[in-house]
């Protein structure tokens, strides 16, 4: 039984290419809603870009009704622009997910990769291999679906994890009542 009423969005953020991934956790499993890439056009200025995958990001979220939405933080890159362009795409997918009343959970690269893989230093071919077999995907997705993917499942875990330690607060509460 799923703990939120609907699955959880991950979202891999950027200008040109921004992952998405949408699971709920079942008990131990997680289970595989959509994933996709919303491209935006080639050759678009910015702005016109980031509307672009907001639009995509909005009816996402409008079909599929997520309960929580999860993306990755930026890393420090050596090309500021392409840190300031992530850093755009990022506020676009938190603006979108606020608008729609969402919380957001940031996780860093390190975190995503431990609790996917059970390393944070696994490659990004041994991410895509993990969540293939968790969800069941018969073919490996785009890698920033993928990525997106792997967000949902890390933010899914972290809301089950919390949901025990709530629980087990509230049976200790009970019982030394």
């Amino acid at each position: 039984m799923p703990i939120l009423s609907g699955p959880v969005l991950g979202i891999d953020p950027g200008t040109h290419r921004c992952g998405f991934g949408l699971v709920f956790r079942q008990g131990n499993r997680y289970v595989h809603v959509a994933h996709g890439v919303a491209c935006a056009p080639p050759g678009a200025p910015l702005p016109e870009r980031l509307a672009h995958i907001a639009d995509i990001l909005e009816r996402v979220i409008a079909e599929h009704k997520p309960s929580a939405v999860a993306i990755e933080q930026a890393f420090v890159h050596r090309d500021v622009r392409a840190a300031m362009a992530i850093g755009h795409a990022r506020g676009v997918a938190m603006l979108i997910a606020a608008r729609q009343g969402l919380a957001v959970g940031e996780y860093p690269p390190a975190t995503v990769r431990r609790v996917v893989v059970g390393s944070g230093r696994a490659d990004k071919t041994q991410v895509a291999r993990m969540v293939q077999a968790l969800v069941g995907l018969a073919a490996l997705p785009a890698h920033d679906a993928t990525d997106a993917l792997a967000v949902a499942i890390c933010h899914a875990s972290s809301l089950q994890g919390q949901a025990a330690v709530r629980a087990a607060m509230v049976s200790h509460r009970v019982g030394r009542a």
